[in-house]
């Protein structure tokens, strides 16, 4: 077999292949006698249907078993053979028909890591925000408990408050015409919870029970309805009830429904957590800030798969977020596809640096040590209130292994870059878009 290996980019190439004609006698052979042994055709004994009378009605068959098994076998082998680690399908093209006494050939383009040298990644200048914690947003999230801990009753008043829950009546028109799912009945509305198309919430404040009122609105240009996507439209609302929310007041006793045993102890907790949010902020900022000056440093193409499986991750992880909230993606005006080309850009540079921060960890020597995945599992126990032997057998498994040690080698090599980095504290205000080269 010959092979030919042409560079099309840095991040694809073109593999053409010439099988040898007697290869192709030989599969030609096995798929008739493969074919041979289930065909049927009326007049001929299961297994023992003459050759010509196979290749008459069954070429076709033969032809796509033996050019199926000819690539398989070939592009396998090439792959070891030549050390090539591909990230997606081939595309398989110009491939030869299947003839007595001829080679088949064929060209498979295939996807690539691009082979990756850093430069220019120390001493780069850049910003760091100053930690200022500020601890009213202590007290902010103190009264967000209190009404995650609020019961809804119905109102003494007949009249609608933002933050109330509203039962109403609803239907949806556009033109006239009413539209699939635009029309409710007893339907449970929180006014100011964003669950509806911008600017309906705000239109039903002010209501009074057994009011009729029709409320205008116009749906997002990306709405998930391309029916409906920028359209105005027409909604009649009856209000049949008000209900309010009415919270507990701040006390120790309110406390210890989280498991502490009074105010200040949930305050300080509280303030813990925020200050601790803060920093990590504040770190992953720094992270993007190195990034970015990498990318601007070490500019490279990245393949589709890599950017198509970062946008999948994406996709999910917000998607899971918006769940646990009660909401899903189309509630945001968004669908799958239009998520993607918003976020594309993103994933592109998140793949890039991640591809360049490898790169520089094997330029560097950095390493993930024994000890480090052991001090990290338990890390990950404790967050997790697991047992560590569960985490432990979780992280055995050789996909999420790989997982971690990339997370703490990546890690690793963030400090060192920072270490050999100029950082300069300054307020968030004064933080600039560009770094200094």
């Amino acid at each position: 077999m010959n092979v030919t290996i042409e560079e099309i980019s840095s991040i694809k190439k073109r593999l053409s292949f010439e099988v040898p004609a007697e290869t192709v006698a030989i599969e030609i052979e096995k798929a008739y006698q493969k074919i041979g042994q289930s065909a049927k055709i009326k007049g001929f004994r299961a297994g023992k249907i003459p050759r010509p009378i196979l290749e008459q009605y069954y070429a076709p068959q033969m032809e796509q078993q033996v050019i199926n098994r000819l690539i398989n076998d070939s592009y396998i082998k090439a792959l070891d053979t030549h050390d090539i680690n591909v990230l997606s399908d081939p595309k398989i093209i110009d491939n030869s028909l299947i003839e007595h006494g001829k080679p088949f050939t064929y060209a498979a383009e295939v996807e690539v890591s691009p082979q990756v040298t850093a430069r220019d990644y120390t001493g780069l200048v850049l910003q760091k925000e100053r930690l200022i914690f500020d601890d009213k947003s202590v007290e902010t999230q103190l009264e967000e408990m209190r009404q995650g801990r609020a019961e809804v009753v119905d109102a003494s008043r007949d009249t609608a408050a933002l933050g109330d829950h509203v039962v109403i009546d609803f239907a949806g028109s556009v033109d006239g015409v009413l539209f699939e799912g635009g029309t409710a009945e007893d339907f449970t509305l929180e006014l100011g919870s964003g669950q509806f198309i911008p600017g309906f919430e705000e239109q039903v404040v002010g209501m009074k029970v057994n009011e009729s009122r029709d409320i205008q609105v116009t749906f997002p240009e990306q709405y998930g309805s391309a029916e409906l996507a920028g359209k105005a439209a027409v909604f009649a609302v009856t209000l049949k009830k008000v209900r309010e929310k009415v919270a507990p007041e701040l006390t120790d006793d309110f406390a210890k429904g989280f498991g502490l045993e009074s105010l200040t102890e949930l305050r300080e907790k509280l303030t813990e957590n925020a200050r601790r949010q803060e920093i990590n902020r504040i770190d992953g900022d720094l992270r993007e800030r190195l990034v970015t000056a990498l990318i601007e440093r070490n500019p490279l193409e990245v393949p589709e798969t890599l950017v198509q499986n970062q946008l999948g991750y994406m996709l999910a992880n917000i998607r899971q977020r918006l769940e646990s909230q009660g909401m899903k993606l189309e509630m945001m005006g968004m669908t799958e596809e239009s998520f993607k080309q918003m976020y594309r850009d993103t994933a592109i540079s998140q793949v890039q640096g991640t591809l360049i921060l490898t790169a520089i960890a094997t330029q560097e020597g950095i390493t993930v040590e024994e000890a480090e995945i052991d001090s990290r599992l338990e890390e990950i126990a404790t967050m997790a209130n697991a047992p560590v032997e569960a985490v432990r057998k979780h992280y055995a498994r050789e996909d999420a292994r790989i997982g971690l040690m990339a997370q703490i080698s990546e890690e690793k090599t963030i400090r060192f870059l920072l270490d050999k980095s100029q950082l300069t504290e300054v307020d968030k205000e004064e933080l600039t878009t560009e770094e200094k080269e």
